[in-house]
This record gives structure tokens, C-alpha cells and sequence, in this order.
């Protein structure tokens, strides 16, 4: 008789929250008493008007500032003391603003570079390149799956801008992330390409948990689950894209054209 293992998971059905999360510059509060709390294997997108505390907020949930107060929890840890590198090591992994690829190395040899640095070796200069070939197979399957296979011994810099996007997914994948959280994926980006990478956010994302802050709404229609709607630093409202679309509250922050920062 075959036994299922129910056992809760340690952060229960939310792999990363917020309690009242706060930050201050001076006597300006960018972010003010925030309380998030992502699902597990969902995607969730942050979004809102300029100004609205999103590069803020997404800042303190990756831990590159330290808040004024409040507390992040990663699988029900608090995680609020700890530096990004080592929330990283837990598999809170930021992409895209903080995650940049070397511009005269191959994609090859980024996913590489991704690779040694998820397996604490990044530092070992002195060893030789040779020992780094057991790293290929697995930089070559995560380029496979960007659709990047062809072009692994090209140079970052020739790539396409969608492409380069696609390379830095790969990286982001090579650190073998729980929780990804993409910083603005389509920024910049003409027609042509956000399609393709929406699609490639979408067959990455089984198995994980993906935050994103977009300023493309029709990106986050159809990717996202929940959407968190922030306006002066505090949640407006939350729900599917459906709710916070109608809501007049948000209809009005984002009324005058001003575009997501």
C-alpha cells in the first residue's frame, strides 16, 4: 500500500510575503505598511502609476535596501536581515535590472559563468577551463529551453534585444530559482519581441513561483494571476486582472495616460 506524503510545505501556500513593509527617505514614505503575500507556482505581477513604490517594493523583496520596518518571509523565514547573495542561495533570485550578462562572452559562457555561481565555484580562477566542461551539458539545456541552443557561441553583445532578454531568463534559470522575480521583462522592447518572451515567461514558470513589475498591461492580462495594484506607496487593491481593471480606483490612478514607472 503506497503512502502519500501530505506533509505542509515550510511556507504553507504562500512562498514569499510582506508584514508591513515600510520604507522611508527621510520623511518621504516610498513604501508604507505593505502586506503581500505571493501564492506558491503562481505568477504575480506588482504594477501601478509613476511614483506608485514598485522599483521600491520589489528593491526591499529582493534585498538590495533594507527596510524602515516590517518583514519578509521566504518559505515562512523571515529573511528580512539577510543580503541578496544569500537570499539568492535560497532561491529568491532576481532578473533583468540586477541580473546583467557579460556582452563579449558567448551565451555559453554566461550560462557558465550563471552555473559556477550557483555551484560556489565562481572564484576559482586559477583552475582550468577544462574543468569547467562538466558545466556545458547543463548551460546548453538551459539555452535549449530559451530557444538560444543555436546561437551559444555567439557573443552576448550580437544578440537581438529580445534575445539578450531570453539569455538573461537562462541565467536566472541556472541559479535554479523557487521564486524569479523579472524587473519590467518587456521594457523597451518593440512588438516583435514581447510576445515571444511573454511566451518564454510562461513555459518557464511550471514548477516556480514568478513576481514581475510590467508596465505592459496587456502583458499582464494574459500572464499574470493576481496582480497587487500599489498608488503612493500602499496597496490600492488586489485581485485577477478582471477585478482591479474595473475598479474605479484604479481606473482613476492610471487616468491622464501616465504611463506604469
Amino acid at each position: 500500500m503506497s503512502v502519500t506524503n501530505t506533509a505542509p510545505q515550510p511556507g504553507g501556500d504562500y512562498v514569499l510575503e510582506a508584514r508591513g513593509l515600510s520604507k522611508s527617505f527621510g520623511g518621504f514614505h516610498a513604501v508604507k505598511d505593505v502586506n503581500l503575500k505571493i501564492r506558491r507556482g503562481s505568477i504575480h505581477a506588482l504594477i501601478g502609476p509613476n511614483g506608485a513604490g514598485k522599483t521600491t517594493c520589489f528593491n526591499l523583496l529582493t534585498k538590495t535596501l533594507a527596510p524602515t520596518s516590517g518583514q519578509v518571509l521566504l518559505d515562512g523565514e523571515d529573511i528580512t536581515g539577510l543580503r541578496s547573495a544569500q537570499v539568492a542561495r535560497q532561491g529568491l533570485v532576481r532578473s533583468f535590472q540586477i541580473s546583467a550578462t557579460f556582452p563579449h562572452l558567448t551565451c555559453l559562457e554566461n550560462v557558465r559563468v550563471a552555473l559556477q555561481s550557483a555551484y560556489g565555484i565562481a572564484f576559482r580562477f586559477w583552475r582550468s577551463l577544462r574543468a569547467l566542461d562538466s558545466l556545458n551539458d547543463r548551460a546548453m539545456e538551459l539555452l535549449e529551453q530559451v530557444g538560444l541552443k543555436a546561437q551559444a557561441n555567439v557573443l552576448a553583445t550580437e544578440l537581438s534585444y529580445g534575445k539578450k532578454r531570453a539569455l538573461e531568463i537562462a541565467t536566472t534559470l541556472a541559479m535554479d530559482p523557487k521564486v524569479m522575480l523579472l524587473d519590467e521583462p518587456t521594457a523597451g522592447m518593440g512588438h516583435e519581441d514581447i510576445s515571444p518572451i511573454t511566451d518564454l515567461i510562461r513555459e518557464v514558470s511550471p514548477g516556480r513561483t514568478i513576481l514581475i513589475v510590467e508596465h505592459n498591461l496587456s502583458v499582464v492580462a494574459n500572464l499574470c494571476e493576481r496582480i497587487t495594484v500599489l498608488q503612493h506607496g500602499e496597496i490600492l487593491t488586489e485581485g485577477t486582472y478582471a477585478e482591479v481593471s474595473n475598479d474605479p480606483e484604479v481606473i482613476t490612478a492610471y487616468m491622464g495616460g501616465v504611463d506604469d514607472e
